[in-house]
């Protein structure tokens, strides 16, 4: 369905960015209450859309409407609440200034970057790509959109959807592949948010240092999950199975692993078992609640780890489906296979550790991921989780949910990424904090100027 680029296409690329830069250099992308009607616009282009979009993403990844509502079309919710704080955010801030400033007022100016690109991955196709957008249309810039062609048909209803509502001139979706992407790399741009795999995060990162433009990596890596002893065993379980097989595993913040404390690891598999039973029946494949993967070439990818460890639950596939079994595997080691890469589908690794401080050890000496996971009524050992690990966010209790808080910022660290965005973060994100220092010429004090006869202790009492 989608095609890369044509060289002629290619060419087209700098008018595309030029034609945005015209348009922003109007000034109106600055005025708030055009902003708060981009924002309108698109909160209902996307309500009007809504069956294209549930079907779009059935055909792509066989999401369940379920899962569509409260991962995709959920992107509702940060434009409410966009809606609600932009005058707020918009708005400069004053701040206080020194004595030797006086007389003089400074302030903070909110203003937006320019023309941005949004490069969005193809496991949440519609969100990722909206999510940030809302950001960018509320701090007032031009955006330049790459959906995901791995994901055809929502990149197609975006095309569509984004084309009917908007002037590319301020936003546009341009679909294509890989030189698609490049081509619009290739190009100055005032900022750039990539969400997606490490190694792409890289070429990003180097495309955009040609030109200094700063990015946004929201990368991924092996979130692990740890449980202690000092649970409520049911809904953890319940919480571990969810947040780990919700949209058939493809899903960056999932729990990539699980730490075990070893005196409990037979009673959670016991429940890990029954909550799949409960969530997706005794045959997942039959279930309209359990999604599929992407293509047959990520199911190649994982079909080689279902061999790692013992196989505890699930394991069934179907490559013509692109199903796998939502699958545990017990008695892994850091060694095999399952444990080398970020795992990106329903396949969940039990390991187990004797003390706490192993699994702290085992986390430290990985990359940092975007998430870390921690079940436990323990206060000092949330506490001593928290301190002595590093990580993009931290959930308690729970998986997955930390993501739908809109005042916490989003984003990894270190190799899993750079940068934040939801609700403020967003916006903060796609602005530039201009500094403003305003003097008045009613008064000026002479102590800054020669001679400085004299004036050597004042300065001394003046800096302290």
């Amino acid at each position: 369905m989608v095609q890369s680029l044509r060289p002629d296409q290619a060419a087209n690329m700098a008018a595309i960015v030029q034609q945005q830069r015209d348009f922003f250099r109007t000034g109106k992308t600055k005025d708030l209450k055009f902003r708060i009607q981009q924002l309108q616009i698109l909160r209902q282009a996307i309500v009007d859309h809504q069956p294209e979009i549930l079907a779009a993403l059935q055909a792509d990844l066989g999401k369940p409407q379920f899962e569509a509502y409260a991962t995709e079309i959920s992107v509702l919710r940060e434009i409410d609440y966009a809606l609600r704080h932009i005058r707020r955010w918009a708005k400069p801030r004053r701040v206080s200034v020194g004595f030797d400033q006086f007389p003089a007022a400074a302030s903070i100016q909110p203003e937006p970057l320019g023309v941005v690109l949004i490069i969005a991955p193809w496991n949440y196709p519609f969100q990722l790509l909206i999510w940030p957008l809302v950001g960018a249309i509320a701090a007032g810039n031009c955006a330049l959109l790459k959906p995901s062609e791995l994901a055809p048909h929502t990149s197609s209803v975006i095309s569509k959807l984004i084309g009917q509502v908007f002037d590319p001139a301020y936003i546009a979706a341009i679909e294509g592949g890989a030189e698609t992407s490049q081509a619009l790399l290739d190009e100055p741009l005032d900022h750039i948010f990539f969400t997606g795999g490490t190694a792409i995060g890289k070429i990003v990162m180097a495309a955009a240092a040609k030109h200094l433009t700063p990015v946004t990596l929201e990368l991924g890596g092996k979130s692990p999950c740890i449980v202690d002893t000092e649970v409520q065993l049911e809904y953890t379980a319940k919480r571990i199975v969810w947040g780990k097989f919700l949209n058939c595993g493809q899903t960056c913040i999932a729990p990539d692993y699980l730490l075990v404390d070893r005196h409990i690891k037979p009673a959670l598999i016991d429940a890990l078992q029954a909550a799949i039973t409960e969530f997706y029946g005794g045959n997942p494949a039959e279930s309209p609640d359990y999604g599929r993967l992407l293509s047959t070439r990520h199911f190649d990818r994982l079909e080689p780890l279902l061999h790692s460890g013992r196989l505890v639950a699930g394991g069934k596939t179907s490559r013509d489906d692109r199903y796998i079994a939502p699958t545990l595997l017990d008695q892994v080691t850091w060694s095999d296979a399952v444990m080398q890469e970020e795992i990106f589908g329903p396949i969940l690794p039990v390991l187990e550790y004797e003390e706490i401080e192993e699994a702290i050890e085992q986390i430290n000496a990985r990359p940092k991921p975007l998430a870390l996971y921690f079940f436990s009524r323990n206060p000092a050992l949330q506490q001593r989780i928290l301190q002595a690990t590093a990580s993009g966010g931290v959930c308690i209790n729970d998986t997955v949910m930390q993501v739908g808080v809109p005042e916490l910022p989003f984003g990894g660290v270190g190799a899993s990424g750079m940068g934040s965005y939801h609700g403020k973060a967003s916006f903060d994100t796609f602005t530039h904090y201009k500094s403003v220092l305003s003097k008045s010429f009613r008064l000026d004090l002479k102590w800054r100027y020669p001679p400085y006869a004299n004036k050597l202790d004042f300065l001394k009492k003046l800096i302290g």
